[in-house]
């Protein structure tokens, strides 16, 4: 046995107190150990991530971006449907609905710049085009859709005011165009509704980018809601069977694409749309759209009911995009819908006997 100089500063220790110590100790351990193999020290470590801190960056939005979402697609269907009042003759659809297109979608950029901070740092999208980025493709859909919107929707502003707007040599200008550019917007209008639901998807979020393959079928879906309600509060019910349509196959569309959408997620990354306030939100957006679907099917041909029913479908539109938008941001902020789908992920892939990888062979 080795000394040191640090011996005689080590407190005495009773004879025989070491071995019968030991004695005790291996009777004592638990789970059938007696000492004679080697046993963990600690428990197997549980991974979350450091500090319980977010696996991945939340994305930087604030509810400007959620109004957003909604206001896109109000703009989008809007524009659709003004596009079949003209094509059809229904000319207090057609006016409404074009003006709805070119209300919904200033309003949605303006909240688009309160989110980006000033002006100049949308412009500087506007440089180049990436095909590949969802976010610059849908700098330029919203700048051309905005562009064809509103040309449309200031010929129906010089009719109401009876051809008093300063326009001079413009104004036969204006009649010309104003039916091809209605017609352009129409045919951007769904692109302007759907692609936000792409652009959440395209992210690292975990709740949206697992829901990326039914997401733009809900965002349509909903846009269809959002733009017939409106439609429905704003036309008299003489002009309405199109929006009352289309607010039956939105209601169809949006339960269809929900349910799949739940059913096809991994089931922890599909908490967030079940649980807390995104939870209550988007139940709520549901029983507001059957109800609104059901005025509009049994009693969209009185005023009253139409109004009513348009108003419950206009707001469970609004509450699907915040919900989802809410849902998104909360998964960000815990590791856990980050963590473990990775894992049930690396799971099945070692299961299939994909062993062979980087994905599999770096765990």
């Amino acid at each position: 046995m080795t000394t040191s100089d640090f011996d005689r500063v080590r407190p005495p220790e009773p004879p025989g107190r070491g071995r019968r110590d030991g004695k005790r100790r291996r009777r004592a351990r638990p789970g059938g150990g007696d000492g004679s193999r080697e046993m963990p020290m600690v428990p197997e470590a549980e991974f979350t991530s450091y500090y319980g801190r977010p696996v991945v960056k939340p994305a930087p939005w604030g509810h400007d971006v959620a109004a957003y979402l909604f206001l896109g697609g109000v703009a989008g269907g809007s524009a659709v449907l003004a596009a079949g009042a003209q094509l059809t003759g229904r000319d207090a659809l057609r006016r409404n609905s074009r003006l709805a297109a070119l209300a919904a979608v200033s309003l949605g950029a303006v909240a688009l710049v309160r989110d980006l901070g000033k002006p100049s740092r949308f412009v500087n999208m506007l440089r180049v085009i990436k095909l590949t980025s969802p976010m610059s493709l849908g700098s330029w859909i919203l700048s051309a859709f905005s562009t064809g919107a509103g040309v449309a929707a200031v010929a129906e502003i010089d009719r109401m005011t009876g051809e008093r707007l300063p326009l001079g040599p413009l104004r036969p200008v204006l009649r010309g165009v104003e039916g091809p550019t209605g017609l352009a917007a129409a045919a951007l209008g769904p692109e302007l509704a759907v692609y936000t639901a792409v652009l959440l998807a395209d992210t690292a979020t975990p709740t949206w980018h697992e829901a990326r393959d039914e997401l733009p079928f809900v965002f349509v879906s909903s846009a269809s809601l959002a733009s017939a309600g409106l439609a429905m509060i704003t036309t008299p019910v003489a002009e309405t069977a199109p929006a009352r349509r289309l607010a039956v196959v939105g209601v169809i569309g949006d339960l269809v694409a929900t349910r799949v959408m739940h059913r096809r997620m991994d089931p922890v990354a599909a908490e967030p749309l079940h649980e807390g306030r995104a939870g209550t939100l988007l139940r709520l957006s549901e029983g507001l759209a059957v109800a609104g679907g059901i005025g509009a099917l049994l009693g969209g041909r009185h005023r009253g009911v139409a109004a009513a029913a348009g108003l419950s479908l206009l707001a469970a539109s609004a509450l699907t995009r915040f919900g989802v938008f809410e849902a998104g941001i909360h998964s960000a902020k815990d590791p856990r819908y980050t963590i473990e789908p990775q894992k049930r992920r690396l799971a099945a892939r070692r299961a299939a006997g994909i062993t062979d990888d980087s994905i599999t062979t770096s765990g």
